[in-house]
């Protein structure tokens, strides 16, 4: 009989253990989903889930302003959802309560300075990392685990108010994740740009490139310079349909105006930060500058008259380079720019500049003879170390697209290598950093399928299993050499997305795909392994009402197939 109760007592207890997490791990595997992108670098299944509750407390330590904002961020996640507030608390030592959330910093931890270890149990959630960087990106990687509804702010069950148990250490391959929005050929407002970093954050970038002046409009407000955007930020009219030449275009008759105020850029910089998001401005020079021109006609060779640019292209007229008001104008705008954005780096463009003006240019061509320089090419060289060694004497660096390689490089230049790899590659070899966005595969505004099933676009091919596939380490390059690769970045030039339904239909899940790239060892990669876990991911997005591109139904049977073709 005491045997009996013995067994029995035995059974129960070991019943109870299952309950626990850290059953066998195929009964993980078969209990809980995990459908975070991109891919943690080490996740290990427990069984289980930890139920959030009125009583559920965040805790951090040690006292920090940055922990308790984190903090502050995920009670506010979940407040809609939950129907209460998930009370902040600074914790008096380093160890995880029942029933808690707790966050610590221990700048031991063998990773890096974004990485984050996650225990998730029944009894509490323990994140740790060495910098708040990581405790975010943590919290991120709770909220792909958190039911879809949670991110539409709808109410859920308690009882569904729960993440799955796991063991998880983590951290990205690349120290710069970035996007990019093109906002010079179509505007958008500043609550849509909020959105699109809210958006970044739930995948792990951290740069958020915003290319804010152009041909068809300058979209900053600069002081000093108001013409800037009474003049440059509204053009006449623009082009309807695909640009063929002036002899076929038709345009729309209506005058097309938006500029982000120095107060929306504070608020939006504000916003990033709290996101764990540096904001990269990009002022481009020498060229695409028709805005500007047209605001001050001195700044061009000819001194016009210029408008701004009612269509998509490249255009001859670009900065005067041997105008010495040229480079006033620009150190003035810079010195503003710098005032709004905090970030060590500033973008100035150089890319798709025609020479055509200079070369007829007395100004550009005495420059060219003072300075002792072999040609036009030269010019642009010399301005772009004109303008980083103004930026550099205020502690800033320049970014720079593959262009500024031509005539020879600034001293302290990134590169954007965007014309392939090549640029990227040269650079790299000169130990120059290098942040890799080749067209063929990092430029979100070229068609996902057949042109004739999807909405106009630009041109090119760029479904999303070539994203996926990306290697952003070209293999031309030494180990020594590879080390200048920051990462990679996906572009969004919006010449022909008028609309935020539009660029979310471009961008995504696109970018889901691009961050994958970014963020997990190229070793783990699985394109398989990524489309199940994006089906799921996707409900995230669908919850916030994100006009995403739906997977293309046979999208995951082609991939069993070809697995099957391979085997």
């Amino acid at each position: 009989m005491r045997k009996n109760i013995f067994s029995l007592f035995m059974v129960l207890l070991f019943s109870l253990l299952l309950a626990s997490c850290g059953g066998s791990g195929k009964e993980k595997a078969a209990e809980n989903v995990y459908p975070v992108i991109p891919k943690p670098v080490k996740l290990e299944p427990q069984r289980g889930r930890f139920l959030f509750n009125q009583d559920t407390r965040i805790l951090y330590y040690p006292a920090n302003d940055e922990l308790k904002q984190i903090g502050g961020y995920f009670s506010d996640l979940l407040k809609s959802a939950a129907g209460f507030s998930m009370q902040v608390v600074a914790a008096d030592e380093d160890a995880s309560k029942p029933n808690t959330v707790f966050f610590s910093l221990d700048t031991t931890l063998d990773l890096n300075d974004e990485g984050y270890l996650l225990d998730i149990t029944t009894r509490a959630i323990e994140v740790k990392a060495r910098t708040p960087h990581g405790v975010f990106y943590a919290v991120q990687t709770l909220r792909q685990l958190l039911p879809p509804q949670v991110d539409g702010g709808r109410q859920v069950a308690l009882s569904d108010l729960s993440v799955p148990c796991a063991k998880i250490e983590d951290q990205p391959r690349f120290p710069y994740r970035g996007l990019h929005l093109d906002v010079g050929r179509h505007f958008f407002p500043k609550a849509f740009i909020l959105r699109y970093l809210d958006l970044m954050a739930l995948y792990k970038y951290n740069t958020f490139h915003w290319h804010l002046t152009e041909d068809q409009g300058w979209r900053l407000e600069i002081k000093k310079y108001p013409k800037l955007t009474q003049v440059g930020s509204c053009r006449k009219e623009t082009l309807v349909g695909r640009w063929r030449g002036e002899k076929n275009a038709t345009y729309d008759g209506k005058e097309y105006c938006g500029y982000y105020t120095q107060e929306d850029v504070k608020e939006i910089v504000a916003h990033a930060k709290k996101l764990h998001i540096t904001v990269i401005p990009e002022i481009e020079m020498p060229g695409h500058s028709l805005a500007a021109l047209a605001s001050y006609p001195q700044l061009g060779c000819t001194g016009g008259p210029y408008e701004v640019a009612t269509h998509w292209g490249v255009f001859k007229d670009i900065y005067c380079a041997g105008n010495d008001s040229t480079f006033k104008f620009l150190e003035d705008v810079l010195t503003e720019v710098m005032e709004l954005f905090p970030s060590h780096y500033i973008h100035i463009g150089g890319d798709e500049a025609p020479k055509d003006r200079w070369k007829h240019c007395p100004k550009c061509q005495a420059r060219i003879k003072a300075e002792g320089l072999k040609d036009e090419h030269e010019l642009q060289s010399y301005f772009i170390r004109r303008i980083e060694k103004f930026l550099n004497a205020h502690g800033r660096d320049i970014i720079g697209w593959d262009e500024i390689l031509e005539g020879g490089l600034a001293p302290n230049a990134t590169v954007m290598s965007w014309r392939g790899i090549k640029g990227g590659i040269a650079a790299a070899k000169m130990h120059h950093d290098v942040i890799m966005t080749p067209g063929s595969h990092c430029y979100f505004d070229h068609y996902q399928a057949d042109p004739k099933t999807e909405p106009l676009a630009i041109g090119g091919f760029l479904p999303l299993e070539k994203v996926y596939s990306y290697e952003p380490v070209p293999k031309e390059l030494t180990p020594e050499e590879q080390k200048y690769i920051l990462g990679a970045q996906g572009n969004v030039w919006t010449e022909y997305m008028a609309t935020t339904d539009y660029v979310e239909y471009m961008v995504y899940p696109r970018a889901c795909a691009l961050a994958e790239v970014d963020w997990t060892p190229a070793s783990e990669k699985d394109y398989g392994d990524f489309l199940k876990r994006l089906e799921l991911n996707l409900e995230h997005l669908k919850a916030m009402g994100v006009n995403f591109r739906p997977l293309d139904k046979d999208a995951a049977n082609t991939q069993e197939k070809q697995k099957e073709k391979e085997q």
